[in-house]
């Protein structure tokens, strides 16, 4: 208690004892009261903040897709339909049997996005499992959008049935979309840096500004990896607590993002009509530049968003050869492993009700063998009336 406060109200209350004691709890009573108040305001105020840069997000990713779509309608309005017809009949079948080789690499790549994150959580997973959960995941979450929503569903639905829980299952979509984010910042740096002049062409910055950046992104990546060396990793991400990768398997992080990085564009690279015009780390750089816009934009797969940088970016012949090569890319990287991964998820489950079927019909059957064994009554009466 504050001695100088009761000395006060006890010069100036008449009755002293009670009025003075209640005046005291009042005063102290009111401080709390005040604190809570304050509180409440803080979390408040950190609420409009967090409304105000949600409402600015989604007023630059429709932005984005606005710019885009204005871009692409453009662009596709001038071209001529049977030019774009003759394009995609023109794209031979080694270029077709190359995309198809990089999309797998890719997509194997990407399995080992779940691996290592597996590893991290120290759970054992059978690779098969593995496989599909990831395929699965990234190949429906690619063309619906909304991946930490979609491949954690998949991902859980899958991985749930070899007893991982939800909290690891978001765990293990946290730590591969930062194994995604690696790839494309370091292969994007390293375009930066080691490509500036013939970026510049591109995205006309002076290549000094364009090594700037590139070396930026480069020095982020290794500040990481010193910060991911010395001490304890843990963040919260989306309102759960996540501890990342130490240095060994960032590393193999990195690594891991960019073969699949630079695999999906080289899908994209193979399907060009010509090449002559842009090397392929001047190319990766771009493409992964694209997925950042599609990204950002929150479209299904960064639809026409992505289309709408390529077309701009790319220095090419006609854009009728660059939209047949665009339509290809879709079909080939999207929307065939898309079928495939809705197959193998009905295949899966289908699979998997067979077996819950066969155990629960075979443990019938034992069940059956131990009643006859009990009851030998019950058995000769069944082998009677079977025998009428």
């Amino acid at each position: 208690m504050d001695q100088r406060y009761l000395g006060h109200n006890w010069e100036q209350g008449a009755g002293s004892g009670l009025s003075g004691f209640l005046r005291e709890n009042q005063q102290v009573a009111r401080a709390p009261t005040q604190d809570g108040a304050q509180i409440h305001a803080d979390h408040a105020a950190r609420a409009r903040r967090g409304s105000i840069w949600q409402i600015l997000a989604i007023a630059l990713s429709l932005a984005i897709a606005a710019f885009s779509i204005y871009v692409l309608v453009r662009a596709v309005s001038a071209i001529d339909p049977s030019a774009l017809r003759q394009a995609i009949t023109a794209t031979s079948a080694e270029q077709i049997m190359a995309a198809v080789l990089l999309t797998v690499v890719s997509f194997l790549a990407l399995t080992g996005y779940d691996g290592l994150a597996l590893r991290q959580l120290a759970a054992r997973v059978r690779y098969k499992t593995t496989a599909l959960a990831s395929f699965t995941s990234y190949a429906i979450s690619f063309t619906l959008g909304f991946p930490l929503i979609i491949a954690g569903t998949v991902r859980y639905w899958i991985y749930s049935q070899e007893g991982l829980t939800a909290s690891k299952v978001a765990s293990l979509t946290a730590i591969a979309g930062v194994t995604f984010w690696f790839g494309m910042a370091f292969v994007l740096g390293a375009g930066l840096t080691f490509r500036a002049t013939a970026i510049s062409a591109i995205n006309h910055f002076y290549p000094l500004i364009n090594m700037l950046i590139g070396l930026v992104v480069l020095g982020a990546i290794l500040a990481y990896l010193v910060w991911a060396t010395i001490r304890r990793r843990d963040v919260c991400i989306k309102g759960f607590r996540v501890e990342l990768p130490g240095l060994g398997l960032t590393l193999g992080q990195i690594v891991l993002g960019v073969i699949d990085q630079c695999a999906a564009a080289g899908v994209l690279y193979v399907l060009l009509p010509s090449h002559a015009e842009l090397d392929f780390f001047t190319f990766a750089a771009t493409y992964v530049f694209a997925c950042i816009l599609g990204v950002a934009s929150n479209a299904p797969g960064g639809i026409a968003v992505f289309e709408a940088a390529m077309l701009k970016a790319l220095p090419v012949a006609s854009d009728e050869a660059l939209l047949a090569s665009l339509v290809l890319f879709r079909v080939i990287y999207y929307l065939v492993p898309f079928l495939f991964a809705l197959a193998f998820l009905g295949a899966h489950e289908g699979f998997r009700r067979w077996n819950s079927l066969r155990e629960a019909m075979r443990s019938s059957e034992e069940e059956t063998v131990l009643e006859d064994d009990f009851n030998p009554l019950r058995r000769w009466y069944r082998d009677m009336w079977w025998k009428r």
